[in-house]
């Protein structure tokens, strides 16, 4: 018997820009309405205590770690009956991952081998038919960032470039969001209508 396939709806973005906060006002607004609802995330922490590097030292190993550890738990995330997920809400989309090892070679005024980044690049890519909505944070480096994070402000900045670029660049759907309360609550909206519409009472 085959499981129905839930909605998924991704996120990414430059670290400290409210991805997680902006994913848990989604999940309580599905929640509130009756909707089964996941959410997958903690990547890069775990990626961390594995031992694989992080931030501006991301490798192509901890890039593929990210995306694939992701895939699997979207995956573990669909159950069967008797309640089976309707929603599953990814903290962290496969192409986050890319943005973040492309700002890290570039912070590091390093280039991979284009083999190895254009395997990469395939494998991301083929989750992206998978999101029903993407959305893309934005950096509002007027914001602060919380002091117990030691960012450093030129990688974040990359980061930030990187994922509007490959979502540009490969014409991959996405929703824009700043940290703008109108932006976000626009988002939250657009997701709740999504699951509203297609999911069933």
């Amino acid at each position: 018997m085959t499981t129905p396939q839930p909605i998924r709806i991704g996120i990414m973005g430059t670290h400290s820009t409210g991805k997680t906060t902006l994913l848990k006002r989604i999940e309580m607004e599905l929640r509130a309405h009756g909707i089964p609802v996941a959410r997958t995330g903690r990547l890069g922490k775990r990626a961390a205590l594995t031992g694989l590097p992080k931030m501006q030292h991301h490798t192509a190993t901890s890039t593929e770690w990210i995306i694939t550890q992701g895939i699997a738990d979207e995956i573990a995330a669909i159950r069967p009956d008797p309640e089976p997920i309707q929603v599953i809400l990814a903290d962290r989309a496969a192409w986050d991952a890319l943005a973040y090892f492309h700002a890290a070679e570039e912070w590091r005024q390093e280039t991979q081998d284009p083999l190895e980044r254009e395997r990469l690049r395939l494998l991301a890519s083929t989750q992206a038919p998978k999101y029903n909505l993407l959305l893309a944070k934005v950096l509002d480096e007027a914001l602060p960032v919380e002091n117990k994070h030691d960012y450093d402000p030129r990688y974040r900045t990359l980061v930030d470039h990187h994922t509007h670029t490959l979502l540009t660049e490969h014409e991959i759907p996405h929703q824009r969001v700043t940290g703008d309360p109108d932006s976000q609550a626009h988002a939250v909206e657009l997701a709740l209508q999504l699951c509203l519409n297609q999911t069933t009472p």
